[in-house]
């Protein structure tokens, strides 16, 4: 699995720049909000999922289990690639909420983010059906983006 934005670690979180394709565009030339769902998805991809990281067995078994998406200012389809900045709000036991931030191409960091998002991703075991606690390394790696209020 490739990206053509591997992302960067930063102080803010684990920032990403992802592709916004024609057929994200709604008819007002704005992302479409099941679109925009996808391409939060698309942002976690480098930043969980690639096998350096300690959260790669993730991808056998990571579940959605609540999503919020607010807008605070339309995003259009020519103000892409996107900026998805993410830190983790929380880790629990079996699982975990990302915080996004979302911005057009070019926006300083400081600027309001375009959309706001939450997603709480659940570990699971496919083969098993149920449930399953994060490893350590997992919490470690998860943990290290927790970004507290005036960090």
């Amino acid at each position: 699995m490739s990206f053509e934005d591997e992302g960067t670690a930063t102080a803010n979180g684990y920032v990403v720049k992802v592709p916004v394709r024609w057929s994200d565009m709604d008819v007002f030339a704005h992302i479409n909000h099941a679109r925009m769902v996808t391409l939060l998805e698309e942002a976690r991809i480098p930043w969980l999922f690639y096998d350096e990281r300690p959260t790669a067995d993730l991808r056998r078994g990571c579940v959605v289990a609540d999503l919020h998406v607010k807008y605070q200012s339309q995003l259009r389809h020519d103000e892409g690639p996107i900026v998805v900045t993410m830190r983790v709000e929380k880790v629990r036991a079996v699982d975990f909420t990302v915080a996004y931030e979302v911005r057009p191409h070019g926006a300083s960091p400081t600027d309001k983010p375009a959309v706001i998002a939450s997603t709480q991703l659940v570990a699971f075991d496919v083969d098993g059906q149920r449930l399953r606690r994060l490893t350590p390394a997992e919490r470690e790696y998860l943990e290290s983006f927790v970004v507290t209020a005036g960090s």
